[in-house]
């Protein structure tokens, strides 16, 4: 079992930056992979960014290229998303991925204004 706990969401106006958090426990050996995905209302859940162990293998939306950067700290077994330049469309329920896709989190909300 691999418990995500994400953290860090909030209101934000257009152009500012949010730091999402996401620690895991339990048996952290399911966390090769990790990623965000988000779910904005009334739309399908989307793949943001996803970051392998070592941390040098990333990749991201292409809407959020050049915006957002994907990090983790194993030794904490925490990856976090660093979200810069924030647009209103970037508003959605943000969820914290392990495992491929096995294990996600509760979310946290992110709410961009205009």
């Amino acid at each position: 079992q691999v418990q995500l706990v994400e953290s860090g969401g909030g209101l934000v106006q257009a152009g500012g930056s949010l730091r999402l958090s996401c620690a895991a426990s339990g048996r952290t050996f399911s966390t090769i992979v990790m990623g965000w995905y988000r779910q904005a209302p009334g739309k399908e859940r989307e793949f943001v960014a996803g970051i392998a162990w070592s941390g040098v293998s990333t990749s991201y939306a292409d809407s959020v290229k050049g915006r957002f950067a994907i990090s983790r700290d194993n030794a904490k077994n925490t990856v976090y998303l660093q979200m810069n330049s924030l647009k209103p469309e970037d508003t959605a329920i943000y969820y914290c991925t392990a495992g491929g896709g096995d294990y996600w989190g509760q979310g946290t909300q992110v709410t961009v204004s205009s």
